[in-house]
């Protein structure tokens, strides 16, 4: 019982220059960083505060001194606008579609390139093309590809017995919603490929290996071994094309212009900022796009249960 007294003493006479160390690491982490800390409330934190401020006004950008107070008055406009709640479907549906398309066939081109051998940088290099295309020149090529009259794919289809070759594809919402998921999905792809390949290669083979010695198929492998192993790689995956998806504008603003219903959350923010100078109202629209991004993200890290150590490790 004696000997335990300054073996104790000795223990928090030994951690305390540590945790001293580790308080000056802190420190110094914290200095080093600041600069870059300030640089980021400046760029990112400013904007969002002055649009959070000009939603509580009404003003036009071509009258700026004609500026009135009105609280929450735009954002009540937004929300009983039914063209508001057109836009939010659009963006809704266009978001699940094309994520979750993507995220099957990028699996699908994650497991080829990370299982093929000899060509494997040639493979990776030729996926990646689409991806390394401007949205505004992608959009123009899948415009061009189902136009009336001079598109080929209309061109194609006209040997199909029953198939209208002038088919209008930008005449009406559900066409013009295909062909806007298909060159969205088209185009990053790609990226959901890359960020899931990512992920197959922290996976463990010698579990892999274990599972099919005890006589597991390839698609027990797949859903008990290779899936869970990848949660992080996917949730990355998930929230960065959910979070871009939502905020679709090219390829709309391009093929339909927001005709026939299919303007998006972007494009009303668009229409209402620019074209009609609304600051006001379209600082609000900013806004409640803002908020619909930030619950997407906190909804994504709630569900997986995945932090952002976790997902590096």
């Amino acid at each position: 019982m004696s000997a335990t007294p300054p073996t104790t003493q000795a223990a928090k006479g030994a951690k305390s220059p540590l945790s001293d160390r580790s308080r000056s690491e802190q420190r110094l982490g914290w200095k080093l960083a600041m600069p870059a800390f300030i640089v980021m409330v400046l760029v990112t934190g400013y904007p969002i505060l002055q649009a959070v401020w000009n939603s509580f006004f009404a003003y036009r950008l071509t009258d700026p001194d004609n500026r009135r107070f009105v609280g929450l008055n735009n954002y009540l406009v937004s929300f009983t606008d039914q063209v508001f709640w057109s836009a939010m479907w659009m963006t809704v549906l266009v978001t699940i579609i094309t994520v979750v398309v993507e995220l099957v066939l990028g699996f699908i081109i994650a497991l080829v390139m990370h299982r093929i051998v000899l060509p494997r940088r040639t493979l990776r290099t030729l996926v990646l093309i689409p991806y390394s295309i401007i949205t505004v020149v992608s959009g123009f090529t899948w415009l061009y590809a189902f136009s009336t009259g001079t598109g080929f794919v209309n061109q194609w289809i006209q040997w199909m017995p029953g198939i209208d070759a002038n088919y209008n594809w930008f005449g009406g919402f559900w066409s013009s919603l295909f062909v806007i998921s298909l060159s969205e999905i088209w185009k990053t792809t790609p990226f959901m490929s890359l960020l899931l390949l990512a992920g197959l290669a922290q996976v463990d083979t010698s579990m892999e290996e274990a599972a099919k010695v005890d006589g597991a198929s390839w698609l027990q492998v797949l859903i008990k071994v290779i899936l869970p192993s990848m949660k992080a790689a996917v949730m990355v995956a998930l929230l960065f094309r959910t979070l871009d998806a939502f905020r679709i504008f090219d390829n709309i603003f391009i093929m339909t212009g927001g005709a026939n219903d299919t303007s998006s959350l972007s494009m009303l923010i668009y229409r209402q900022t620019i074209d009609r100078t609304e600051i006001g109202l379209g600082s609000a629209l900013s806004v409640i796009l803002f908020l619909c991004v930030l619950v997407i993200a906190a909804v994504f890290v709630k569900a997986f249960k995945v932090d952002l150590a976790e997902g590096r490790g």
